[in-house]
């Protein structure tokens, strides 16, 4: 990865950005054929907005076999978030990273400050069929991949080689059909009520995997979100429309993690860091 990035490997390892700050840590949450540079421009636009960013490398295939699904990921979470003693932070996640990140608020609803949401399942998504899994064929899984985005031009020759490689490796593959197993079963439509956090939904208008409707009944029943749509945009708006994905999250941020630490919720674990007076927002023009 850029030198953009800090790499740790203890207790867990993860992928750390810009400066210390009083202001509540974002996690970023990648999908589940993800990877941490899906996020690297939203990285970089938050840290040098004053943001101090988190991205654990989520053991997606690491996982005991039995424990390769979502709650299993929501306990890794934890863990995580425990071992560097983090107690308020902004969840930010795609696809299954989206997913992920609201089970955990479910869970653990007072240690999230903010729920950022695109492409998330949870809902409903279109199914690319675990037999995608056991295909080998490049051209299929070139075509697969390039539904995730509105220009295909994404699903380049790296991405590919990427997936053709895991589709060689059996383990690997048994633990995907499991997550996508537990992602068409741990639905969150029922609960969503009680996420009273500020949610920002940004979504892709064209995204074919979890389509505008998926968004809309997000915002409907989350009783607390806002939700933003991109044009032009698929599956991982982040990826696809960086600059203006970013130029929506930071202006959320810049409200509601302000708001957080005028309330003096995150100030005790950062006593001695010094604090901006805020987050700078680029403008939007």
């Amino acid at each position: 990865m850029p030198s953009l990035f800090c790499a740790h490997t203890r207790p867990f390892p993860y992928l750390e950005a810009g400066p210390a700050s009083a202001f509540p840590p974002v996690v970023l949450l990648y999908g589940m054929l993800g990877e941490p540079a899906n996020w690297e421009a939203t990285a970089q636009a938050l840290s040098i907005a004053g943001y101090r960013v988190l991205i654990p490398l989520l053991p997606i295939y690491e996982l005991p076999l039995q424990e390769s699904n979502l709650p299993g990921l929501v306990t890794f979470l934890t863990r995580f978030l425990d071992s560097l003693s983090l107690e308020r932070v902004v969840l930010a996640g795609n696809s299954l990273g989206g997913h992920l990140a609201l089970l955990y608020a479910l869970r653990s609803p007072e240690r999230v400050v903010a729920l950022v949401l695109t492409g998330a399942s949870g809902i409903y998504e279109v199914e690319l069929g675990t037999s995608t899994l056991r295909r080998y064929d490049r051209e299929y899984i070139r075509e697969r991949a390039a539904l995730t985005f509105y220009d295909p031009c994404h699903a380049t020759d790296e991405l590919v080689d990427r997936v053709q490689a895991l589709l060689h490796d059996r383990q690997k593959v048994l633990r995907l059909i499991r997550m996508a197993r537990s992602a068409q079963s741990e639905t969150v439509m029922a609960r969503l009520h009680e996420l009273t956090m500020p949610v920002l939904l940004i979504w892709g208008r064209n995204d074919r995997i979890t389509p505008p409707e998926v968004a809309e009944t997000f915002r409907k029943h989350l009783p607390n979100a806002t939700l933003h749509y991109i044009d032009r945009c698929g599956h991982a708006p982040m990826i696809e429309q960086p600059v203006h994905f970013n130029r929506i999250l930071l202006q959320f941020l810049h409200r509601h993690t302000r708001a957080v630490v005028s309330n003096g919720r995150t100030r005790s674990a950062l006593a001695d860091t010094s604090m901006p007076a805020s987050p700078s927002v680029p403008s939007s023009s």
